[in-house]
């Protein structure tokens, strides 16, 4: 029995998905399917897939611990090492989200995961050991690589694996992972002010989730989207009922069938994302994680120390407080993610971060008093936090990864990632160039772009509430 199931697997594996695809069509047009079980079985128990999507969600937690471990060691690495900033990491991050959808399309989405963390492993050993300033910064620019592939690669992955009904939460998961992540390399990172040398444990403590990602997504499911793009039939029918139960499996083929006709392979050109068929999609995904980084939340995470400590608060006990809120908003995100829809919690996270932007500019004024000035700074800090991890946060990866279609997913991603790194940079230059505009231009510049990005997600946002993927519009 087990040598003729083998045989089977063998003979059609490599059947065109497009053919397998349209067999199930045939099926389901012929009334095959109208009494079956995967139409009456309802939603598919959320249960199956949840731990693949949380073993996913490792390098997520990874993405959150190397943005913020150098918070709080930052000024014992500089004292050590001269070390002073994020740069190579942000550069390492581009550079890998430039590559990401190739590798994510050309090995799976599982082997995506571990070349991810292999960087990440590599580069913690390097930050943690080196005795000068250059082992630092080659650590770091290892480390950034692994942080380039995978968000994208984490959006694709729990977009392909999630049932309908809960890709919203699930997504949101990832943001929840994230924000853990960075509250992890604060707590770890407390003793680096009294205890010499603590920041090289901060840096050899990463290694361990790396490696528990190596080894998690040896036994979790493959993407059956990406199986069947590249033929491996028999697979992806397995894959499929290691995520959604045996009784959904034909709905789930059918399903697929009708939401992107079963591409196969093909190369996808650059010239069809940059300015032939899908360019419109592309840059609507490309213009919304640019709004995102607009923001400037990857630079109050970078230097919330110093901005506290200027304003005369404890920077540890900010800095906590700004990752509580960040993981608190991150929950209620994922609670109404599929309630409300994405539209919704991404356009009153944008106003909420004007709101809060406006707070601090009122703050550096001269208009009001010293004890005023320093609760709407610290305040408006908390919400604008806050209120990024509602929508702007975990909306964008989500969104970009149910409208894409299946053939330019993975490729469209990792562009949009690249704008995503690239942007975070220039709102990180303008940090440091702070000093030359008045006290509140920065906050001022950044509500202004708060306001922007609201009304630019009124009239462009996609309402996806309620839609499976691809089944969205681009208008």
């Amino acid at each position: 029995m087990r040598g003729r199931y083998a045989e089977a697997v063998v003979t059609k594996k490599r059947v065109s998905s497009r053919d397998f695809i349209n067999a199930y069509d045939r099926e389901e047009s012929s009334g095959q399917l109208a009494n079956g079980t995967a139409k009456d079985a309802g939603n598919p128990h959320w249960r199956h897939s949840l731990v693949h999507v949380l073993a996913a969600t490792v390098s997520s937690f990874l993405f959150g611990y190397h943005l913020g471990v150098v918070n709080e060691t930052l000024e014992s690495i500089s004292f050590d090492l001269g070390f002073s900033g994020n740069t190579m990491a942000e550069g390492g991050a581009f550079v890998g989200s430039i590559f990401s959808g190739w590798i994510a399309d050309g090995v799976g989405r599982r082997r995506a995961f571990q070349l991810c963390a292999l960087p990440m492993i590599i580069g913690a050993s390097m930050s943690a050991t080196t005795k000068d300033l250059w082992g630092m910064l080659l650590g770091r620019l290892f480390v950034g690589t692994g942080m380039g592939i995978g968000p994208p690669v984490a959006a694709l992955y729990v977009t392909e694996v999630s049932p309908d009904y809960v890709r919203g939460t699930y997504g949101s998961l990832t943001q929840i992972s994230t924000c853990l992540g960075l509250l992890g390399s604060l707590f770890i990172g407390l003793p680096a002010k009294e205890t010499m040398g603590w920041w090289r444990v901060c840096f050899w403590v990463s290694a361990i989730p790396a490696a528990m990602l190596v080894l998690f997504m040896q036994f979790c499911a493959e993407s059956p989207h990406w199986l069947l793009k590249r033929g491996r039939s028999v697979e992806a029918e397995a894959q499929f009922e290691k995520l959604l139960g045996g009784s959904h499996v034909k709905s789930a083929i059918v399903e697929l069938s009708k939401s992107d006709r079963g591409d196969e392979v093909d190369k996808v050109k650059l010239s069809e994302l940059l300015y032939g068929r899908y360019f419109k999609v592309v840059f609507i995904g490309s213009a919304l994680f640019a709004l995102q980084q607009l923001s400037g939340i990857n630079a109050v995470f970078y230097f919330s120390s110093a901005v506290f400590k200027s304003a005369g608060v404890p920077s540890d006990s900010a800095n906590i407080c700004v990752g509580i809120c960040n993981l608190l908003g991150s929950i209620v995100a994922m609670l109404l993610m599929d309630k409300l829809g994405r539209k919704v919690l991404l356009t009153g996270s944008f106003f909420g971060m004007a709101v809060s932007m406006s707070l601090q500019a009122i703050a550096a004024t001269s208009f009001v008093s010293s004890s005023a000035s320093l609760y709407l700074s610290v305040g408006g800090m908390l919400l604008f936090v806050l209120t990024f991890s509602l929508g702007a946060g975990p909306v964008p990866s989500l969104l970009l990864s149910e409208i894409f279609p299946s053939r330019i997913r993975a490729k469209a991603m990792a562009i949009c990632m690249a704008v995503h790194w690239t942007k975070g940079y220039q709102v990180e230059c303008s940090y440091a160039f702070a000093s030359i505009l008045p006290c509140s231009g920065l906050e001022l510049d950044f509500g202004v772009g708060q306001t922007m990005d609201c009304v630019s997600n009124l009239f462009c946002a996609l309402k996806q509430k309620g839609k499976c993927e691809n089944s969205s519009s681009v208008t």
